[in-house]
């Protein structure tokens, strides 16, 4: 890794408490003479909060260029930095400010030798599978793709809906649930995993069905390779449905098909050495121990 390295930071500005690990990685970039672009809106919050800003720059949108980009809050902030740094294959360190946190796997106590081991260059990029979501042509408001899952769900008030699903055009089944989720791998213990999904290896080349609250009890998820295109028809009593990119949702109205499939870039991940899947998912889910 070279030298003089850049940096766009995305934060959460739900939470104050974590803030001053913000401001050591500000410091420890200063130090290091690292170019600094922190998401207007998080900048807006980190003045609010008094954090010394010194030589750090706002952006807007998508309008960043960065050797690195660091996640500063929980899976959900992960997520919206992955979705606004896009195609561009900038890899995205996520730094956990909360609780569970699948992909922004790097603790608190742990942000000061994950930045020494960018510049040591001792660090593995990891490429996970994006998805995207198509309306017929119509576009959904923000960003169609997701790293994790697309949704299909009914209103808070409706009843259950009928999504008659077929995977490249051969018939599978009508699902008649709450809901259905498509999910990657990465995704895979996101809400697809919270209604009974597998936990899959974020790298295997496949994606997962995984129905919400399924009316028969014989219907289950199912895991296709994911060059598969995923064709699905809603139908609601209340002629309407949701669909959830990554939890970013917007309202369809019925008889519109969508199509899922997976895109044509993949989100790069940095790891620090040693930081490994299963050993996130072991603490995670802390498997192997005794809480009695």
């Amino acid at each position: 890794m070279k030298e003089n390295l850049s940096f766009a930071i995305f934060g959460s500005t739900y939470q104050t408490k974590p803030i001053a690990t913000t401001q050591l990685i500000l410091d420890l970039l200063k130090v290091r003479g690292a170019s600094v672009s922190i998401d207007r809106e998080y900048y807006k919050f980190l003045r609010r909060e008094k954090l010394r800003l010194d030589g750090v720059t706002a952006f807007d949108s998508q309008n960043f260029q960065a050797d690195v980009v660091i996640s500063m809050g929980g899976d959900g902030t992960f997520l919206e930095a992955a979705a606004r740094v896009g195609s561009r294959c900038i890899p995205i360190m996520g730094v956990n400010m909360g609780r569970l946190g699948f992909l922004a796997d790097i603790s608190r106590d742990e942000v000061t030798a994950a930045i020494d081991d960018i510049y040591a260059g001792h660090y593995t990029i990891e490429e996970h599978a994006v998805i995207c979501v198509d309306c017929e042509g119509t576009p959904i408001p923000g960003s169609p793709f997701a790293l994790n899952d697309i949704a299909v769900l009914k209103r808070d008030d409706a009843s259950m809906i009928s999504i008659r699903t077929s995977v490249d055009n051969d018939y599978l089944v009508t699902y008649q649930a709450d809901g259905l989720v498509v999910s990657t791998p990465t995704g895979s213990t996101a809400y697809s995993l919270s209604n009974g999904g597998p936990i899959v290896w974020p790298r295997a080349d496949v994606l997962c069905l995984t129905p919400v609250a399924p009316h028969s009890m014989n219907i289950r998820p199912m895991v296709l390779p994911d060059t598969s295109v995923i064709t699905l028809d809603v139908v609601s009593r209340s002629h309407q449905f949701l669909v959830a990119v990554d939890g970013r949702s917007a309202r369809c109205t019925e008889g519109t098909t969508l199509t899922i499939r997976r895109a044509a870039y993949t989100i790069h991940i940095l790891k620090r050495q040693g930081q490994t899947y299963f050993r996130t998912l072991r603490e995670k889910m802390m498997w192997g121990k005794d809480v009695r």
